[in-house]
């Protein structure tokens, strides 16, 4: 048992029997935040799996093209100190044009190897959107999976490699607009 266990928030945000007394919501864990498109996609967003194309502007479930500018989706996570568990992020990352060509052939019969390459987060996340311009790192070692993003610097590197506690995770959804502190309570 880890001694996240102990904090009675924690286990009241992991038992799906547990209706909230205030409103009945229910809460079974961590759950992640994901983003339909970069932060400078101008045009509408998708509607279900339809890919949205305004003139060469193009946006799918995983890759976007802007003007001359290319991003891939991609995952960023958290640990959760104590808990041995992750909150992930789903964010986009700008990369180059050769980065966005090279990830193309993992979707080949036969993936093509796609190496480590640089990018930039296009998307601010809450809790952390005093960092601009944040460095990332792309990775795909299973073409099956989205890429994992790992941040080189800042006070987001230091969670990612640090991990967060239960307490920044709660402020985080609050950030996001998702506060779900009060549902946690004992009344």
């Amino acid at each position: 048992m880890s001694l996240l266990a102990l904090d009675t928030r924690w286990q009241r945000f992991n038992d799906e029997s547990r209706a909230c007394p205030c409103c009945g919501k229910t809460f079974n864990g961590i759950f992640d935040i994901g983003y339909d498109h970069p932060d400078d996609w101008p045009h509408a967003p998708r509607e279900g799996s339809e890919d949205v194309r305004v003139g060469d502007d193009r946006l799918g479930t995983d890759l976007c093209r802007l003007g001359g500018r290319h991003f891939l989706r991609g995952t960023l996570m958290l640990p959760v100190k104590l808990s041995g568990e992750s909150f992930g992020f789903g964010p986009w990352a700008e990369v180059s044009s050769d980065v966005f060509s090279a990830y193309l052939g993992t979707y080949d019969p036969k993936p093509q190897p796609f190496p480590d390459a640089e990018g930039i987060l296009a998307n601010v996340l809450p809790g952390f959107d005093a960092e601009a311009n944040v460095a990332v790192i792309v990775a795909c070692p299973d073409p099956t999976q989205r890429p994992g993003l790992t941040v080189a610097d800042g006070a987001l590197a230091d969670a990612q490699e640090q991990g967060i506690s239960f307490d920044d995770l709660l402020d985080i959804y609050a950030a996001a607009g998702m506060d779900v502190r009060a549902h946690l309570s004992t009344s």
